[in-house]
């Protein structure tokens, strides 16, 4: 049978903080449509995580957390600029220009993940014209796809080249968890410029659940008949919320991810073949050819080939120590 331990840091199942959390939120009953007491309790957790005055709305999904944040953003005929190997330009089906009517995406180049401030500031001085979506948003992301860390004044910078051409401004933090385990500062994001923030549960140990917490508070307007349009309104939204209580209340949440990025070092000091990307989250990427990546399936661990060619193997909260060593073992024999 297959292992999945290293496939992604959604394969792995959820921590009990979270599980414990939603067992609790089952007793009783609650208000409907996220005005409940658990739902409350989930947003004030993560305007004190990060230290900030701002809205939060819980969805089912990152791709709808992402999608819908980037559509407040933008009208049908403007666009998002994002990193090429960003997740709302590669891994959502066309979500982002689903609900935002037809919005586009603005791909720009940067190595493991980041945006360079060159491509960034040649996109932003390109002419405006009618027969073509210019920017209206900057997309960014934290950790990246590639595992690598902006800190924050690298943010700052970008943000403030685009805020600067009047454009708005999304963080996907679906691994914000591990961007904190690694040292950047979740307090610093309300002060960056930062219009609305996914808090990634999912990948970050949760059942399914995302936050989007929302800086600018004009966009909450009505951001709930946004939601509810595109199914992100559930009856029972307390169910959402739950999990980000428990992984808040004791710091679970940045705990859990700090062991996450441990695995990942330890997985890169031991790993026989060239590691592509600097580690400084939960990511492992090497460079591997198609039969040796075949071989290492048939011995049973599955991994992915990422965008760039290199094979990502990801850690997670429940990554074992002794995992980590067994599949450094298989890695051994198909050198």
């Amino acid at each position: 049978m297959a292992r999945y331990d290293f496939a992604s840091d959604n394969t792995a199942p959820a921590a009990p903080e979270a599980i414990e959390a939603l067992v609790a939120a089952n007793a009783g009953y609650a208000s409907g449509y996220g005005t409940d007491q658990v739902t409350a309790e989930a947003a004030d957790r993560v305007r004190t995580l990060l230290d900030a005055d701002c809205e939060v709305r819980f969805v089912a999904s990152g791709t709808a957390a992402n999608a819908l944040s980037l559509a407040a953003l933008c009208r049908p005929f403007e666009a998002v600029l994002a990193h090429e190997h960003a997740h709302v330009c590669t891994d959502e089906t066309g979500a982002p220009g689903f609900f935002g009517h037809g919005l586009g995406l603005i791909r720009l180049p940067g190595a493991s993940g980041r945006i360079d401030p060159g491509a960034l500031a040649a996109a932003l001085a390109e002419p405006e014209v009618s027969y073509h979506q210019s920017p209206a948003a900057l997309s960014l992301t934290n950790a990246t796809e590639f595992g690598t860390v902006y800190s924050a004044a690298d943010l700052a910078a970008l943000i403030g080249s685009a805020r600067a051409q009047g454009c708005g401004v999304h963080l996907d933090g679906a691994r914000l968890a591990n961007a904190a385990a690694a040292g950047f500062d979740l307090a610093a994001i309300a002060g960056l410029g930062v219009d609305l923030l996914v808090v990634g549960g999912t990948k970050g140990g949760m059942p399914p659940t995302e936050a989007v917490a929302i800086f600018d508070r004009a966009l909450a307007r009505r951001f709930d008949a946004r939601l509810k349009q595109a199914g992100q309104l559930p009856s029972k939204g307390r169910f959402l919320a739950a999990p980000f209580t428990g992984m808040l209340r004791d710091g679970a949440f940045v705990r859990h991810a700090a062991h996450a990025n441990a695995m990942a070092r330890r997985l890169a000091d031991g790993m026989p073949f060239a590691v592509r990307h600097p580690v400084e989250a939960n990511g492992v990427f090497v460079e591997m050819d198609e039969p040796t990546l075949a071989r290492l399936h048939a011995a049973g661990w599955f991994v992915y080939r990422f965008l760039d060619g290199s094979v990502r193997f990801m850690c997670s909260w429940a990554t074992t120590a002794e995992a980590v060593d067994e599949v450094l073992q298989a890695l051994r024999t198909l050198r």
